[in-house]
Order: C-alpha cells, then sequence, then structure tokens
C-alpha cells in the first residue's frame, strides 16, 4: 500500500490546474498575473513555461472584460479556467457572473451550457486590508444558476477541480488565502471527490458545528479544546456552499440537538443566517437550545494584526459559543 502524500493546499490546487490542462486542450487559464508572475498566491507558479501563453494568459487589471471572454469561450465549447485575484475584485466582474454565466442556459431553455470554472481567493488572515480580504463567497451562494465550492482541505482543493470542469454550468471555487500554506496528506486511493454533498469531518454527539473553508481548522481545533471538557463535538464542513447539503446538516443536528454555525462572512444577511432560518424550519422543535452563530465583526475587515484577528472568527470564540448550549455541568 502507498503511504499517504504530504502536500501544501496550494499545490494541490497547482497540480489539480496542471492535470485539468493535461487532460484537455481546451482547457486554459486566464487571470491577472497568472503566467510571468506565477499566479498572486504561487498558484499558477511554472504553468506558463510548460504550456505556453496559449494557454496560460496574462489579461489587465479588467475583471469584467476577461471574466466576459471567459464565458464566450465556454459558449464556443472551450473549458476556461478564469483566476480572479480576490474575491474582494470579481464584484468588478459580478454582471458578467450573474447576467450571463449564471442566466445564459436557463433563458436559452438549456441550448447553451457555461462550462466555465472560476477560482478567486477568499478571507482574511494575512493583514492585506479591507479591499483583498472579505468572506463574499455567500453572496454568490445567493444566486440560482451557479454552483459554489469552498475547498477547506488538501484532498478537495486537489480534486474539485475535475468536477467543476465536468460541470456543464458555471462553477466558482473559492480558495481561502489562509489555507494555502496548510498541509495535508493525500490518500493514494483518492482521485476524485464529489462536489454535492457536506462531510463530517469529526463525530460527536453534543453539538455540532458547521463551517467551510477556513473555518474549518478552527472549528477541529475547537473541537478538541471541547473534547478535553468531556463535550464530544461534531464538526460538518459544507464543501458546497450552492446548493447547500442540507440533510447531512439536518441529520446531525437531529442527533446532537445543538449547532454553532461559523462563518467567516458578516452575520447581517449571511450564508450562516440561511442554514439557521432553513434549521429553523425543519429541526425547530429538536433542538434543546438556540441556534448560534460565530461571524466576522460588522465592520471592513482591518489591516492592523490585532484588530484584523479580532474581526475575524476565533478558536476562543467557537468554544465560547459551544460552551453556552450546553448545560453549565458540562461546559465548566
Amino acid at each position: 500500500m502507498n503511504a499517504p502524500l504530504r502536500m501544501t493546499y496550494r499545490e494541490a490546487c497547482r497540480q489539480a490546474i496542471r492535470d485539468a490542462l493535461l487532460a484537455d486542450p481546451r482547457c486554459f487559464v486566464m487571470g491577472e498575473d497568472v503566467g510571468k508572475y506565477g499566479g498572486c498566491y504561487a498558484v499558477t507558479k511554472g504553468l506558463l513555461e510548460e504550456f505556453g501563453p496559449e494557454r496560460i494568459v496574462d489579461t489587465p487589471l479588467a475583471e469584467n472584460a476577461f471574466t466576459g471572454i471567459g464565458i464566450g469561450a465556454a459558449l464556443a465549447g472551450l473549458r476556461p479556467i478564469v483566476e480572479i485575484m480576490t474575491c474582494n475584485f470579481s464584484l468588478l466582474a459580478l454582471d458578467q457572473i450573474m447576467n450571463n454565466a449564471a442566466t445564459l442556459p436557463h433563458m436559452t431553455g438549456g441550448q447553451c451550457a457555461v462550462p466555465l470554472v472560476i477560482r478567486m481567493a477568499t478571507g482574511g488572515g494575512r493583514q492585506l486590508a479591507a479591499q483583498h480580504s472579505h468572506s463574499l463567497e455567500g453572496w454568490y451562494a445567493h444566486i440560482p444558476g451557479l454552483k459554489v465550492l469552498a475547498p477547506g482541505t488538501v484532498e478537495d482543493a486537489r480534486f474539485m477541480l475535475a468536477a467543476a470542469l465536468a460541470d456543464p454550468n458555471p462553477v466558482l471555487i473559492f480558495e481561502h488565502i489562509v489555507l494555502y500554506n496548510a498541509e495535508g496528506e493525500l490518500d493514494p486511493a483518492v482521485n476524485a471527490v464529489d462536489i454535492e454533498h457536506a462531510r463530517v469531518r469529526r463525530a460527536g454527539g453534543d453539538l455540532t458545528l458547521v463551517t467551510y473553508g477556513n473555518g474549518l481548522p478552527k472549528c477541529l481545533a475547537a473541537a478538541k479544546a471541547l473534547a478535553k471538557e468531556g463535550i464530544a463535538a461534531e464538526v460538518i464542513d459544507l464543501r458546497v456552499l450552492r446548493p447547500l447539503d442540507m440533510p447531512t446538516i439536518v441529520a446531525s443536528v437531529m442527533r446532537t440537538r445543538r449547532v454553532v454555525i461559523v462563518d467567516e462572512g458578516w452575520k447581517s444577511g449571511s450564508l450562516s443566517a440561511e442554514i439557521a432560518a432553513r434549521l429553523a424550519e425543519d429541526t425547530l422543535y429538536e433542538l434543546d437550545a438556540p441556534v448560534k452563530r460565530v461571524c466576522s465583526r460588522e465592520v471592513p475587515v482591518p489591516y492592523a494584526a490585532h484588530l484584523e484577528d479580532a474581526a475575524l472568527p476565533r478558536v476562543d470564540d467557537i468554544v465560547a459559543a459551544a460552551r453556552s448550549l450546553l448545560p453549565a455541568r458540562q461546559g465548566a
């Protein structure tokens, strides 16, 4: 049996892109600094030298324009991977993403497929200030016609892209900037993942922690801390933000009867709010405590390290929220 292979999240993303380029001559990458610079987060480093400028295409700082080109290429039968440097900048391409990519298959009665993948960095924690640090994936999860993915593990970073490229409709992949340096093991027996279901990353019976992206390592750390107090927290990694895998969430909450939702987006109008509302619809009378949410503070993400840390969800915040749902004797 082959030993597990250890690599960084960044390398997993790179290998996924390289495999896609090798597997399909219709596939190409385009975006800001993806070629000569090797990508803003070094994900595409070395690919220009291997595949050439026709398949690794540097673009101007014009998100609306090159995203539109990607949509046109997808309509013409190619398989573009569009990289937007940070999700903050994707707002400049929102018209293309929402009014064209998401709607054309519907408006043409399925005659037009848009097999487009858009990758973008998301989240805070690297002192990049407000214009580069927000988590806007919940906004895109509001839009019918899109599939929205948030790989929180090296395995998902390695294999979600292939599944996304096989989808006939547009797929957005949000890669958290803090995770690029994270390391993980790949099981040699795994060569594909689905992009339909959430995953239970840690089993437990006392409460459920629901999260995604960089919230996953934080929730796992919180679960480990809670275990020292005799509290068994189940950790669910959403993985797919649209469509939400509510059956997995509901099944867990029905068992544990308590839930904390951890979302790096702002609490107001967030993905956590949507999940909480659906749980109220489906499991209200099964809950032994109110739904708790741990989200970013309602401020633009600060630049100063101590303020940024205070603005984002922290492990201690998750632990405190979990304790508040349990009898005092268990959380003491």
